[in-house]
């Protein structure tokens, strides 16, 4: 008895060991990329009427308000200007503008690990945003959002595995000079982040030292278009039906310099969109139709997100409702059409409304967030960290939203039924004089880490463990979390030549590391 106890005790202590192991990322029960596109909220019948009613949209109504540049790109392209200065796209154009459009998009990270592949339905979660404020736990209160505070929410979404990507959530309110504004964000993000990062830019002129400060963190231009790790976020659109003529100018500086387009089409149902849910996706396709039209006109395959991105109204004030139902279904009807389309596409997802993170934020950023991923939409922005329809950011909600998210992409990826996981040799040997359960087994342990997500901050021990553990609170986990993120040198730090050449080249506000 005493000779085999080391022996079953060194057997269990190596299975807990290779459990406790990183697995291959194949292997791992959730990752970016999973497959969705399982649930659809539209019937084929609606989503062809969608699509025709857009078209009809765009040949009868169009938009105004192009740029010059813009006006000579599209119409050079076949779309018609009236005399009411609206541009008119026929159905047989866009129809051309979809067949030839890049359908099959990666977003570099600086680490090729990071790599996103947006081609069909692969799903990836990230954050998104322009917040104002940040949101304090402790104090249960609200201040400005600062550089830091962006640079801090990269370096934590950098270590966060269900974090994919990392579009500036906000908005460095101490930096008032617009031009170190967009050169500071872009700095801040990649000091913080190897995954890929999303900005946007004020004005065209601010481009071209952006692509400077890009050229040299990537070691040149030609490594730079080789594998653009930063994408330009573009409200090339103010709904309803107009274009946006500063961020449309923006839009052609980016083409040229060979950076990736989020097309963002915005509009908030019941305000600057239809109040129906369907008359919103209408708008916000025939919107987006128009600039993936735009797009290519400048530049044929250029690669451009489909951005169907509108938002909800409570009618009963007109504010912004984000973590309402209606906007979930909103996100996963967006995310039908790109389906439709077969377009590289991203959309809303995650948005509370709540103040803090609390109840309410917790069923409202996992409602519309889960929705997003069955939907099959490559890209969930604003999946973590929002409160108060957007106008505040919380470090310890993005932590927690890693949490969150993983739960959310355990649903996208589904069921797998296979011979082994129908199980009916398990049940006979475990009912036919085995132990009468499943504790322990072969197959039980040999699933527990590649079928099942656990989380890292979340508690579920028993009431009596938790009284046990000076019964922990969740934010205070998730504070804890953060400090111990934010006390080690960011793992995205440049190379001490190259940071000096960029702070030598630009005012950068940062201190350094």
């Amino acid at each position: 008895m005493n000779d085999q106890t080391p022996t079953r005790s060194g057997g269990r202590a190596a299975r807990r060991a290779a459990r406790a192991a990183p697995l291959a990322d194949h292997l791992r029960p959730v990752r970016p990329g999973l497959e969705g596109g399982s649930y659809s909220p539209l019937t084929d019948q609606n989503v062809e009427r969608i699509h025709k009613a857009a078209l009809k949209a765009l040949e009868e109504i169009g938009l105004a308000d192009a740029p010059e540049s813009g006006i000579a790109h599209m119409t050079n392209a076949g779309a018609v200007l009236g005399d009411d200065g609206r541009l008119r796209f026929s159905p047989a154009l866009i129809e051309d503008t979809i067949a030839k459009a890049n359908r099959s998009i990666t977003l570099f990270g600086r680490d090729t690990a990071h790599d996103l592949n947006l081609s069909g339905n692969r799903v990836h979660y990230g954050t998104a945003g322009a917040a104002v404020h940040m949101v304090e736990v402790e104090s249960r209160s609200y201040r400005e959002s600062t550089l830091q505070d962006l640079h801090d929410a990269a370096r934590i979404a950098d270590v966060l595995d269900n974090i994919h990507f990392l579009q500036r959530p906000m908005v460095a309110r101490d930096v008032t000079d617009n031009r170190l504004l967009d050169l500071n964000t872009i700095y801040a993000c990649c000091a913080g982040t190897t995954k890929h990062v999303g900005t946007s830019f004020v004005e065209k002129a601010f481009v071209t030292d952006a692509l400077g400060l890009l050229h040299m963190i990537a070691g040149g231009e030609a490594a730079w278009r080789a594998r653009p790790f930063v994408s330009n976020t573009n409200c090339f659109v103010v709904p309803p039906m107009k274009f946006a003529t500063e961020s449309c100018e923006v839009m052609e500086a980016c083409i040229e310099g060979g950076m990736p387009i989020l097309l963002l089409s915005a509009g908030q149902a019941g305000a600057t969109a239809p109040a129906p849910i369907a008359g919103a996706i209408v708008q916000a396709v025939a919107e987006c139709l128009a600039g993936l039209f735009y797009v290519n006109a400048v530049r044929p395959g250029h690669p451009a997100i489909f951005g169907t991105w509108p938002f909800v109204s409570d009618l009963r004030t007109g504010a912004m409702s984000g973590g309402s139902g209606e906007q979930a279904l909103l996100t996963a009807g967006c995310a039908q059409m790109q389906r439709f389309y077969d377009l590289p596409g991203g959309a809303a997802a995650g948005m509370a409304d709540a103040k803090l993170p609390d109840m309410q934020a917790g069923w409202e950023q996992a409602m519309s967030n889960a929705l997003a991923g069955l939907s099959g939409l490559n890209m969930v922005y604003e999946a973590a960290g929002m409160h108060a329809s957007l106008l505040g950011f919380c470090h310890e909600s993005l932590i927690l939203g890693n949490d969150m998210l993983g739960q959310a992409l355990r649903c996208v990826r589904g069921i797998e039924v296979t011979e082994d996981a129908l199980s009916v040799e398990t049940i006979r040997a475990t009912c036919l004089g085995g132990p009468g359960h499943y504790l322990g087994t072969e197959q039980t342990l040999g699933v527990m880490q590649t079928e099942y997500v656990y989380p890292a901050i979340a508690d579920r021990s028993s009431p009596k463990e938790w009284e046990e553990n000076q019964r922990p609170d969740l934010l205070e986990a998730a504070s804890v979390r953060k400090d111990q993120i934010l006390a080690a040198r960011s793992a995205a730090r440049f190379e001490p030549s190259i940071d000096n050449a960029i702070r030598e080249a630009f005012e950068i506000l940062l201190p350094e590391a």
